[in-house]
């Protein structure tokens, strides 16, 4: 794949997304897209995500979460330095 076509497909990806007005319409569309086990580590993902922001320690998430500590190690170092977890969180506040 090209790198402009996996730009492109990203792109039609995201306005999918973006075109969702509900819950209900959001669930339907990612229980069709993914497996119910990727939208379950999504979801750990974005829960450790407001747990470090929260302050917890990584020993903490890991109890609370059952999160690998690698796949944490990568969720924190995207909350420090990437905006995504930072942007979507703070609209949630």
């Amino acid at each position: 794949m090209t790198r402009e076509t996996y730009i492109e497909q990203n792109r039609a990806l995201f306005e999918a997304i973006l075109s969702l007005e509900t819950l209900d319409e959001c669930g339907a569309f990612f229980d069709d897209l993914l497996t119910y086990n990727e939208v379950a580590s999504l979801s750990q993902r974005v829960h450790a995500a407001t747990l470090l922001l929260e302050g917890k320690t990584y020993e903490q998430i890991i109890a609370e979460t059952n999160i690998s500590s690698a796949t944490l190690s990568r969720v924190s170092k995207c909350v420090r330095y990437g905006e995504g977890y930072r942007n979507v969180l703070n609209k949630k506040r």
